[in-house]
């Protein structure tokens, strides 16, 4: 497996970064993230860098060196990270529980799953062509998606969001795949201090025009930063392509790892968050069971 991989964070104009973002792989699987934790709530970086700790733990357990059942993995990996967010919240006495969107990327055999919770955004492009974006979980992406226009309140809700990793009841989280992938196809994932203030159109046209993503992901970012002004907020985005060209600076290749082996961008636990493998399994087998049994039920 090869790929090329860029990726970049920049505090704008808010006073602390509560964007994370990384990426980890094994010879045969490669898992992409970022997460925006969520202003108004308590240490909103502390649930980014807990949801994106926790994906990519239940990652290196379950790549060996693929994951079997990839939309199975993230919706539980996700779930899995909502549940710490809310451990963590109990365990300090906390009044209000961090909070955090996520969005991840999970490529292998040729093909790539995707999930996300809240506003954070995956693009895959192929050949300058948009072949799949994220929906938002916001009023108005629900809006857009239900035909209907509200102008006023498009503009006033445009980041309100119906659902985030953190929250009190169970967070709603969409799960995509399996695309097949071709050279030179590129994956996208930013927060939304990117994709508020540099359009669609934009985005699409840096990612398709430059010649690596090591170049198209500091353009968009600074294009971000100048169009939001001093008021900007935290910019992310890690950018990702298939079968990147191999002499490029940013170009990775798994061949030299084993069948066990893991490399990873992701940092571990933090003093003041500590991972429980024990607890970590405990928690992945009732959320699997959860999964099933929803399965199961009659639609």
């Amino acid at each position: 497996m090869k790929f090329s991989v860029y990726q970049v964070s920049r505090r704008g104009g808010r006073e602390k970064n509560e964007d994370r973002m990384g990426y980890c792989y094994t010879r045969e699987a490669g898992l992409f993230a970022l997460a925006d934790g969520m202003g108004g709530h308590p240490d909103g970086e502390v649930a980014a860098h807990l949801a994106l700790q926790n994906v990519a733990a239940l990652f290196q357990r379950d790549a060996q060196p693929v994951i079997k059942q990839p939309s199975q993995f993230l919706e539980t990996a996700v779930l899995l990270a909502h549940q710490q967010l809310l451990a963590y919240a109990q365990q300090r006495g906390m009044n209000d529980t961090p909070r955090t969107t996520i969005v991840v990327g999970l490529m292998q055999q040729g093909q790539i799953w995707w999930a996300h919770c809240g506003d954070s955004r995956m693009y895959l492009l192929r050949d300058a062509e948009l072949i799949a974006r994220t929906r938002d979980h916001s009023y108005s992406e629900l809006q857009e998606a239900l035909g209907r226009h509200a102008a006023g309140a498009e503009r006033f809700n445009r980041h309100v969001l119906f659902t985030c990793l953190g929250s009190p009841g169970k967070p709603m989280i969409d799960v995509n795949g399996p695309v097949l992938l071709q050279n030179g196809d590129r994956m996208l994932l930013c927060s939304d201090g990117l994709w508020s203030s540099v359009s669609d159109v934009d985005i699409l046209r840096h990612l398709s025009d430059s010649r690596s993503v090591g170049d198209a992901v500091p353009e968009l970012v600074e294009q971000a930063l100048r169009q939001a002004g001093a008021r900007s907020d935290n910019v992310t985005a890690l950018a990702v392509e298939w079968e990147g060209e191999g002499d490029a600076p940013d170009s990775i290749s798994t061949q030299d790892l084993d069948d066990q082996g893991f490399a990873s961008t992701i940092q571990g636990a933090t003093q003041d968050v500590q991972l429980d493998e024990a607890e970590i399994d405990s928690a992945v087998r009732e959320i699997q069971d959860a999964i099933r049994k929803a399965g199961k039920k009659p639609h």
